[in-house]
């Protein structure tokens, strides 16, 4: 988009991340309250967006992003935002995806224009969107702390969605997803379901503070949830019932990461179990300005969660990545200086903020036959002296290819540059580094792909 007055500046020595990490899983913009949906074979994960230098939960809509591998991440943009909703006029905070009979529902947690909170659910045909509202109004409205839906579907067919700050909430949704029977059940708030919290704080005599997630695991139901006091910690319950009663599991992971608020998300997929989280690792990360991560989980023969800590992130993928179908710029491992936008002529890309600014990719698997050319769709504002080089296994790794960036005018307008490269084949980790000293945004990029 042309309006770039929010664009979030990143300069390689603000970074202090080493050369394996992958956490965050998104550095090129703020995301947090991580949702996971497994679906087709594939890890979507929504996120709501931290407006670049936020001082409070400044959040105007939820972001997508997909892996096969859990180490190389697809940017698929907005998926829908507080506008979705007629009724609403802001506060796009933590929501939930999740999909039934091919429809998928979002259950969002919004600010009314009449003023209070609510959750509302949006209907869409794809994971992608578009969402469309399809009740005009709340589905749910407690009256206080209406915040952080979750929702899990049980394998008797029965919907439960649970949400809430400082209370917890749930409802027995119907089949059609969009209604719910009977009243709003508040959760009991006891030590032995929650923990007991330290003070007199009245409503808040436990633990729990917000951000629950409902998940069943063999033959156990999960209560994960953020604790107080701020700054948080991931806390859990454990039940043979969705609807409990609960009872008190433990820390989950610790207050740490630059963040004082946390929120978790968990899911199996591909025989593993993952936990999503958020913390403030990016540079200007703060508790308004965080960043979604993810780690391996592991159970006890008992049934409890191992507790775990924020680390490096996830090492290896679970499959490669085949580089001779397109793949687009916004699909990376990791990155430092690069900005993602979107606009209607290519849909999602990524921006270099500053000379050195790059992409890695995990994984690619070039095979036997090896690779001898390269295609990608870049451009830039500037007249000469862009330039992107294509290296294999660092930084500093062997150099593929130098690709001088054509001037286009502006990000509504590309060129298709075909490189022939130093020949390449097995798998290797590939990175696209790009060098210029013009000052500001030196190029965009939108695809690359490589031939035999």
């Amino acid at each position: 988009m042309k309006n770039k007055k929010h664009l979030f500046i990143m300069t390689l020595g603000m970074f202090a991340f080493s050369a394996t990490a992958q956490n965050p899983i998104v550095q090129t913009m703020y995301t947090a309250d991580p949702a996971p949906m497994v679906y087709n074979g594939k890890m979507y994960l929504y996120t709501s967006h931290d407006e670049d230098e936020s001082t409070w939960f400044t959040m105007n809509d939820w972001k997508l992003y997909s892996t096969e591998d859990m180490v190389n991440w697809t940017d698929h943009g907005v998926a829908l935002s507080y506008k979705t909703f007629e009724w609403a006029k802001g506060d796009a905070w933590a929501m939930q995806c999740v999909e039934r009979g091919g429809k998928f529902y979002a259950y969002v947690p919004v600010t009314m224009k009449k003023g209070g909170g609510a959750i509302g659910v949006a209907v869409a045909d794809n994971p992608y969107g578009p969402f469309y509202d399809p009740l005009g109004k709340p589905l749910v409205s407690s009256g206080k702390g209406d915040i952080d839906p979750t929702v899990m579907i049980d394998d008797d067919g029965q919907a439960y969605l649970y949400w809430g700050n400082p209370f917890c909430y749930y409802v027995k949704l119907n089949e059609d997803m969009i209604s719910y029977t009977g009243e709003i059940t508040k959760v009991p708030m006891t030590e032995e379901a929650f923990g007991k919290r330290e003070g007199n704080v009245p409503e808040r005599p436990t633990l729990y503070e917000e951000g629950p997630w409902l998940y069943k695991h063999a033959d156990w139901y999960y209560l994960l949830w953020a604790g107080g006091p701020i700054s948080e910690h991931l806390g859990y319950s454990m039940s043979k019932s969705p609807i409990g009663p609960w009872k008190y599991a433990g820390t989950l992971m610790p207050t740490e990461g630059r963040s004082f608020t946390n929120h978790p998300g968990i899911a199996d997929y591909k025989g593993n179990t993952y936990l999503f989280y958020h913390n403030g690792a990016l540079p200007g990360g703060t508790g308004f300005t965080r960043s979604v991560c993810v780690e391996q989980a592991e159970f006890n023969a008992d049934g409890t969660i191992k507790p775990m800590k924020m680390t490096e992130g996830i090492r290896e993928g679970l499959q490669t990545l085949n580089p001779y179908r397109k793949t687009e710029a916004e699909t990376m491992a990791f990155s430092e200086g690069m900005k993602a936008d979107q606009n209607e002529e290519v849909g999602v890309f990524v921006n270099a903020m500053c000379d050195g600014a790059y992409i890695k990719v995990k994984g690619v698997d070039f095979r036997t036959e090896g690779a001898s050319k390269l295609i990608t769709r870049v451009g830039t504002t500037h007249n000469g002296g862009v330039t992107m080089e294509v290296r294999a296994d660092g930084l500093q790794g062997e150099l593929l290819a130098t690709i001088k960036i054509p001037m286009t005018g502006w990000d509504d307008r590309w060129a298709v540059v075909t490189t022939d490269i130093a020949k390449i084949n097995g798998v290797h980790d590939l990175y696209f580094v790009c060098k210029g000293e013009k000052p500001g945004r030196l190029m965009y990029f939108d695809y690359w792909m490589f031939q035999y």
